[in-house]
C-alpha cells in the first residue's frame, strides 16, 4: 500500500543523518497522500540504519495506524495536526539538529541577516512559545503541533513562505512540498542558525538584512515573478 510513498519517506529519513541534522535517533520525516489521506512516518526509536521502505509506518489523519507492524514515530500527532492545518504541504521534517535546537533553547527568533537565509524564508525564522504545564501533560505532541498551526492562524504569516519553527525548549519542524523538500528546508534552517550565530559572535550589533534586499532574494526564487534557475520547458 502506497509503496512509492513508503520509498519516498525512507530516502527523506535517509537525509537527515546524511546531513548531520541527527544524532542516534532523534529526528522523523513524513509525507502525505492527499488523495487518501494516509502519510508515511519513520517508526519510533528504530535506529536509521536499521530502516528501509517496508518499515515506514502508515497513518491517517485521525492518527490511527493503518499498515505496519512497528509504532510510528512519538511525534505523529504533531505531523497529523499540521497536514490537517496545511493543505498545501506534503512532507513534515522534525529534528534535534545542534544549531537551530541552540536558537530554541534560547528562545530567540532566527534574524534575516543576510541573503541564504532570505532564499527559502521569508523573514525571521519565529520561536513560538514554551508550551504550558498543562498542555505538556495533557496531550503534548498534539498540543505542539497545535501551536505551530496557531502561530501561523493568528500572525498571518504563510507556511510556505515560512517552512518552519523553532518550538522553545525543545527544536525546529519543518515542513515542505513534498519529504524531500521538507527536509531541505531543515537543513537550510540549520544552515541559517549557524550562520546567524557565527554572525552575532563576528558582530554583536548586527542588524538585520535590509528589507528590501529580503524581498528581492525571496522573490528570485518564488512566486509568479521567480526568475532563479532554469524554466520547466
Amino acid at each position: 500500500m502506497l509503496e512509492d510513498l513508503k520509498k519516498a519517506v525512507y530516502e527523506a529519513n535517509m537525509m537527515l543523518p546524511k546531513h548531520n541534522l541527527v544524532t542516534f535517533t532523534w529526528g522523523n520525516v513524513s509525507g502525505i497522500d492527499r488523495e487518501s489521506g494516509i502519510f508515511a512516518i519513520k517508526p519510533s526509536g528504530v535506529p536509521y540504519e536499521e530502516l528501509s521502505p517496508e518499515k515506514m509506518v502508515l497513518v491517517n489523519l485521525e492518527g490511527k495506524v493503518v499498515e505496519g507492524d512497528l509504532n510510528p514515530s512519538s511525534d505523529t500527532p504533531t505531523h497529523v495536526e499540521l497536514y490537517k492545518a496545511f493543505s498545501d504541504i506534503g512532507g513534515v521534517v522534525h529534528t534535534h539538529s545542534i544549531y537551530a535546537t541552540s536558537w530554541a533553547q534560547a528562545g530567540r527568533d532566527i534574524p534575516c541577516y543576510g541573503t541564504t537565509h532570505a532564499d527559502y524564508f521569508y523573514g525571521n525564522i519565529p520561536c513560538l512559545r514554551v508550551l504550558t504545564k498543562e498542555e505538556i501533560e495533557d496531550a503534548y505532541e498534539k498540543n505542539t503541533g497545535l501551536l505551530i498551526t496557531d502561530y501561523f492562524e493568528k500572525s498571518g504569516r504563510k507556511p510556505l513562505e515560512v517552512p518552519g519553527v523553532l518550538c522553545k525548549n525543545h527544536g525546529p519542524f519543518a515542513w515542505g512540498k513534498d519529504p524531500a523538500e521538507a527536509v531541505h528546508n531543515a537543513v537550510v534552517m540549520e544552515v541559517c542558525a549557524q550562520m546567524a550565530y557565527q554572525c552575532e559572535l563576528i558582530n554583536s550589533h548586527v542588524a538585520p538584512a535590509p528589507q528590501s534586499l529580503q524581498d528581492k532574494h525571496y522573490s528570485r526564487k518564488h512566486g509568479a515573478n521567480a526568475y532563479y534557475g532554469q524554466k520547466k520547458k
